[in-house]
């Protein structure tokens, strides 16, 4: 899929928004200025999100739960992750039962951590547009390709 600029981009998180289910995980890879967060963003705000989300790069979980937005959800980056053992240090799996996380850069951690989840991978071409690989796990079979 291409993905040809920032609106793009967040119509894809709106659509995302609308199958996203509690317990699900969407991870996104890519390099820096992708798009990840802007479809992250595009999400939260079909949830209901009023203004802009920040990027967690720096607080690494942004969280956002009723009435703020229709489903809780952790938005997650773990590129400044150094090892894993921080990731149970942010209660990531008790947060899997109550809502969803948005996963920014789960290569740094061993796959066992997100085995189930929706996989988006960003890159981007020489004209700017972004490219879109997708990884459906089974809990997510009949939800994607999303409509």
């Amino acid at each position: 899929m291409r993905l040809a600029d920032e609106r793009a981009m967040m119509a894809l998180g709106e659509k995302l928004a609308g199958v996203l289910r509690a317990g699900d995980v969407v991870t996104l890879s890519g390099p820096l200025g992708a798009g990840k967060t802007t479809l992250a963003r595009g999400l939260l705000a079909a949830l209901g999100l009023e203004g802009e989300a920040p990027s967690p790069s720096y607080a690494i979980v942004q969280s956002y739960a009723p009435p703020e937005v229709t489903l809780p959800v952790l938005h997650v980056d773990l590129y400044r992750i150094e090892a894993e053992d921080e990731l149970y240090e942010l209660g990531l799996d008790d947060a899997r039962h109550d809502g969803a996380l948005l996963v920014e850069w789960p290569e740094r951690v061993a796959a066992r951590w997100f085995h189930d989840a929706l996989r988006l991978t960003l890159s981007v071409a020489e004209d700017g547009v972004r490219a879109l690989t997708v990884e459906v796990p089974a809990a997510w079979e009949g939800r994607w390709p999303l409509t």
